[in-house]
């Protein structure tokens, strides 16, 4: 999350889905990608929260955040919906991808946090539309189906500055993970100037040549993203609460 805005930082996918059989029981992979069949969290129900509040990644309904990255435009609701997923109550968040006032993707981003703080990303529906049709739902997957796994995508006590993490694994389909750069950088985009920013470097084993810096202000959320390679950029432009 999460809040994807990945390759071209316009919130495309970073996955194309590829019908392959991933282990001829019907999963779908990448051709040159191995499954980890040692990645397998424990998700106890009663040690979430309903709320996700975690200070650097906070989800509070009603909340609106609008972010642009060249001619895309991006909007991040919080809903007051909510959704169950492997006996965890999710919060819905709805993410819609513009260009020029038509939508080019429509996506809903399922998060829950734990007792200890952490903020786990259980899954998205996602869709890509072209002239108004839905072409793809690539890179849809819910946590405990067809092997999907959740992942920690904000952590309540931030890992050591190098250690990677996964964000989400659903074998050769959507395994982003990222790791954290710094503690404290400062930040300024048009929705304003943040300091103390943890800024962490997002990538994916199925898209070797993918790399985001990603900025997260505190009591904000994320705030700014930077492509690794090209430089260009997708700000916050502004931020409504309820």
């Amino acid at each position: 999350m999460r809040i994807r805005i990945f390759s071209g930082i316009g919130y495309l996918l970073l996955f194309v889905a590829i019908l392959v059989g991933c282990d001829g029981s019907g999963s779908h992979h990448k051709e040159d990608c191995t499954p980890d069949p040692t990645y397998h969290p424990c998700i106890d129900s009663a040690e979430f929260v309903g709320a996700v509040d975690n200070q650097l990644l906070p989800f509070v309904p009603g909340a609106r955040y609008v972010y642009r990255g060249g001619d895309e435009t991006i909007v991040v609701t919080v809903t007051n919906d909510t959704k169950r997923i492997l006996g965890v109550t999710a919060i819905v968040v709805h993410d819609v991808v513009s260009v020029g006032g038509a939508i080019i993707e429509d996506t809903y981003d399922w998060y829950a946090q734990d007792k200890a703080g952490n903020v786990w990303y259980l899954g998205e529906d996602t869709k890509e539309y072209v002239g108004g049709r839905v072409v793809s739902t690539a890179g849809s997957w819910e946590a405990g189906i067809d092997g999907a796994q959740p992942g920690i995508v904000m952590h309540a006590t931030q890992p050591a500055v190098g250690s990677p993490y996964r964000q989400e694994y659903y074998a050769c389909e959507a395994e982003d993970m990222a790791e954290v750069v710094s503690l404290n950088q400062s930040v300024t985009v048009p929705g304003g100037r943040f300091d103390n920013c943890l800024q962490t470097r997002e990538f994916t084993p199925l898209e070797p040549d993918v790399n985001e810096y990603k900025y997260y202000a505190p009591n904000v959320g994320l705030v700014l993203e930077v492509d690794v390679t090209s430089g260009a950029r997708t700000e916050l432009i502004e931020v409504t609460n309820p």
